[in-house]
């Protein structure tokens, strides 16, 4: 049996009860994993809220760390004993000990601890498509970054500064926007006390910037249009805010040629040796020190809803992991 969070019902945080499940043996391309630590994030959220409609009851969570138990028929890459970590469908993280399709549960190198494997995969592999799948940023190009204290955020600023990009951030603080600063953006807006549509174009000398990386949606979603130059692209992978509203395309021609995107982080690593590769990348990142993992909440599993309820108050930096 594994203690277990899930919810029966979409709703508030109030919705997660923690259970006994029962867990049973790999089947071919699975494996068992007793997890050490799980990662939070707001696409939990979106689950949880009915944002993203699921199947009930199911347990929650997409990214956790741990020891491989067993493996079953034809896992090559995982053996039984094998420190590992994921980031990956189907949502069922919030938990113990879990089976679950092998392809995406990557081996978590010896000198990552476990909190840090659980607390960087998704938040990390989004910043890896981000600035190497999406669209060709190269070094000296500037993107706008919005919530850049957050857990992508850091990561984000860290990554950027790493590869000669100069990454402008927004943040709802003037602590958040120092955070952001010191982990790499050159420069960070506090969006509730300056117009940053304004003040962007004046740190690139009315110019704009390449592109922009937006996970807050509806709030910020004009602005950031406003803030490309000609040919620029508005990657839009998260909705924080709400939903982006209905727009017309033809927008795109009268801003200037404007591209957009909605990627997912699972159609990314939906090829087992892309994701990899992925994380391959990732955990060189990490180790090398260009990419330091931040974790600045802590809850154990008994308290997901509090970490829920916090998350989606904003009130977080960095990332927040549950512990098992």
């Amino acid at each position: 049996m594994a203690r277990t969070a899930i919810i029966e019902a979409h709703g508030g945080p109030e919705q997660f009860r923690i259970v006994d499940l029962p867990v049973g043996d790999p089947a071919p391309g699975e494996i068992r994993i007793r997890h050490h630590a799980c990662g939070l994030n707001f696409i939990d959220v979106y689950q949880r809220s009915g944002a993203y409609p699921m199947l009930l009851p199911h347990a929650l969570g997409m990214e956790a760390a741990g020891v491989v138990e067993a493996v079953g028929a034809g896992v090559a890459h995982l053996k039984a004993g094998d420190r590992a970590a994921y980031a990956c469908q189907p949502p069922g993280a919030y938990a113990e000990l879990r089976v679950m399709p092998a392809a995406q549960v990557c081996p978590l190198p010896d000198d990552i601890s476990f909190e840090e494997g659980a607390a960087m995969m998704l938040k990390g592999l989004t910043t890896h498509y981000l600035f190497r799948r999406t669209t060709p940023i190269a070094k000296g190009d500037t993107v706008l970054f919005h919530a850049a204290a957050g857990g992508v955020g850091l990561m984000a600023c860290q990554w950027a500064a790493s590869e000669g990009i100069r990454l402008i951030g927004t943040a709802g603080t003037d602590e958040k926007c120092a955070l952001a600063k010191a982990y790499g953006a050159e420069e960070c807006i506090n969006y509730r006390t300056e117009d940053w549509v304004t003040r962007v174009r004046d740190l690139t000398g009315g110019k704009c910037v390449d592109v922009v990386m937006d996970a807050v949606g509806a709030d910020t979603f004009d602005g950031s249009m406003d803030c490309l130059k000609p040919l620029g692209m508005m990657i839009s992978f998260g909705a924080a805010s709400g939903p982006v509203p209905p727009f017309s395309v033809g927008l795109l021609a009268q801003k200037g040629s404007l591209k957009i995107t909605r990627p997912t982080l699972f159609t990314h690593i939906a090829d087992h040796e892309t994701c990899q590769q992925m994380a391959a990348d990732l955990f060189e990142k990490v180790t090398s020190g260009a990419v330091k993992i931040r974790i600045d909440q802590r809850y154990p599993l008994e308290d997901v809803a509090e970490a829920h309820r916090v998350l989606e108050a904003r009130k977080t930096t960095g990332q927040t992991v549950l512990t098992v």
